[in-house]
């Protein structure tokens, strides 16, 4: 039901889980533990896979907390449960035990932070888009004004699209050396003219390694090659599916 990183069980104070797609009550192309409230999904199976989600994390289901994803580079500051509206932003820091900072994917980067010296904790939604602005920077430099260390932050990415599934256009290719240029060496040519293979966790491993956190690890787990395991947005693009279910990354601070 769930994967956990060694490097971050090994901390103490904190609890995490990198949940795949089984153990839910959601049937068809959700199936089965489909955690995404923006899917097309039964409202009432996503409400019971988020709260066997939430008891495995020891957290009460309105503190499994998520926010309104939109590919941005804004990480905001968590105090407990949200009003009726989410803020939209793709990355979220808390210092308060007992909540737990839940990360929606199915084909981009969910980043898992902790530093237990100091009690902070972060999660954060990297497709290309984010990471290309600085949704990783920000989500450091958010736990630092909560008093982290970027020294001790340990961070892991957990399952995303590998660079053997993730074909882009030349107009992608363009677009990123515009805005990380230097960064060419990301991409790989495809069999398909005038087209790329784009290494997603290798740029997000790249730039938390500049940002200079202590630890970082990608767990190697490719979203749209492991269907048994995984949702993947890619995936059901190419089988005209009419919509797909989501992934749910989540870490917590115990009381």
């Amino acid at each position: 039901m769930f994967i956990q990183a060694p490097s971050l069980s090994a901390l103490p104070n904190i609890r995490h889980a990198f949940f795949t797609r089984q153990g839910g009550v959601s049937e068809g192309i959700y199936a089965s533990l489909n955690g995404g409230i923006g899917s097309s999904d039964e409202p009432d199976r996503v409400r019971e896979n988020r709260r066997r989600m939430a008891d495995t994390l020891n957290v009460t289901p309105d503190t499994l907390i998520s926010v309104y994803q939109v590919h941005s580079p804004d990480a905001v500051l968590v105090e407990g449960p949200w009003g009726p509206e989410r803020p939209k932003a793709d990355a979220m820091v808390t210092k308060v035990p007992g909540l737990a900072l839940a990360i929606t994917t199915a084909d981009c980067g969910p980043v898992l932070f902790a530093d237990t010296e100091g009690g902070v904790i972060g999660a954060a939604h990297a497709g290309w888009r984010g990471a290309v602005t600085g949704v990783l920077e920000s989500t450091i430099e958010a736990m630092e004004r909560l008093g982290a260390e970027r020294s001790r932050i340990v961070a892991v990415l957990g399952p995303t699209i590998s660079q053997e599934a993730y074909e882009v256009g030349p107009e992608f290719v363009r677009r990123f050396a515009e805005e990380a240029p230097g960064h060419e060496h990301f991409f790989r040519p495809s069999e398909k003219p005038d087209h790329a293979m784009f290494n997603l966790p290798g740029f997000i491993g790249a730039r938390l390694n500049a940002a200079g956190i202590g630890d970082f690890t990608d767990l190697g787990l490719c979203t749209y090659s492991d269907e048994e395991r995984f949702f993947s947005y890619r995936r059901t693009t190419h089988r005209s599916e009419p919509d797909y279910g989501r992934l749910i990354s989540a870490i917590t601070l115990t009381p």
